[in-house]
């Protein structure tokens, strides 16, 4: 399956209004219109946050989290697609140029491989809760930074094949990664929170590091089930569903969903650093091993 089957080129659709992509589609455009309403969501307010996340993680350097060399990379990731938006709808809405589509093949087969640095990210924070002594030892940030090589390495031959060869070229590629990614990142998250939970038990408060660990671990899991469980639970069935239901109403749901990420993961980030910057106490010696950050 992939990532919005609106990139498949129609010849009629220049005389399209944009809630809907094939003829099909005209009896039930509503799909489309929550579609492009994320996308404008995205550009507004998530191409935005992004560069903040870019800004803060350049500006503060050595002093953040491991993982902040994924969360940047992520960033300018989906600082790119969101900023595709304008693109995306004129050449759906007036130019129907193939050149464009390209770009925009490129655009999705980058975000359809999104999940590999929010796999990242859930793997640093898991090997530093819940092996502390292991992650002492690989703290250096050129390992993660060698990993993010790596993982463009992965990426952008998915997005180029997609680009060049049209969407359906790299459908087995985003269902194993988007299966594998949803359930390593469901798995690293529920062991963070089985371990900040067991760490706490026989007593009656928790200490207010952990605590804040454990909420944050918490909204990541929430992020995580709402972003990619959809497209996960939506593919064993896809073959199953007609045209118009699959087309015109499920697939450009959940994918509007799973593009919504780019704007929920960066407020999250950014509210998170907001809350950490009015605090004026110094750090206790537990949190450089407790704290988790996405």
């Amino acid at each position: 399956m992939d990532n919005i089957s609106a990139l498949n080129l129609n010849s009629s659709i220049s005389g399209h209004p944009p809630w809907y992509q094939f003829d099909a589609c005209a009896v039930a455009p509503y799909g489309f219109v929550f579609y492009f309403g994320v996308k404008v969501l995205n550009l507004a307010v998530g191409f935005p946050t992004n560069a903040l996340v870019i800004w803060q993680i350049i500006k503060k350097k050595s002093e953040g989290s491991t993982s902040d060399i994924f969360i940047f990379n992520l960033s300018i990731l989906d600082a790119y697609f969101c900023l595709m938006t304008p693109v995306d709808m004129v050449n759906r809405l007036y130019l129907n140029n193939e050149n464009v589509w390209h770009f925009q093949r490129f655009a999705y087969g980058l975000k359809d491989m999104a999940p590999l640095f929010l796999t990242c990210i859930c793997l640093d924070r898991y090997v530093a809760v819940v092996h502390p002594i292991v992650f002492t030892g690989i703290r250096d940030k050129r390992i993660r930074i060698g990993v993010s090589v790596f993982v463009w390495a992965l990426i952008l031959p998915v997005a180029l094949t997609k680009s060049i060869l049209g969407v359906l070229s790299t459908n087995e590629v985003f269902s194993g990664v988007i299966l594998s990614a949803f359930f390593l990142m469901v798995f690293c998250n529920l062991s963070i929170i089985w371990v900040l939970r067991k760490s706490v038990a026989g007593k009656e408060t928790m200490n207010p590091v952990k605590k804040k660990a454990f909420k944050m671990v918490i909204i990541v899991l929430a992020i995580i089930v709402v972003n990619y469980l959809p497209p996960v639970a939506l593919m064993p069935f896809a073959s199953t569903y007609t045209f118009v239901d699959l087309r015109c109403k499920i697939s450009i749901s959940v994918f509007a969903i799973m593009d919504l990420s780019c704007t929920l993961e960066p407020l999250l980030y950014v509210s998170k650093r907001e809350r950490s910057a009015l605090c004026c106490c110094p750090p206790s010696p537990s949190a450089k091993t407790i704290h988790v950050s996405v």
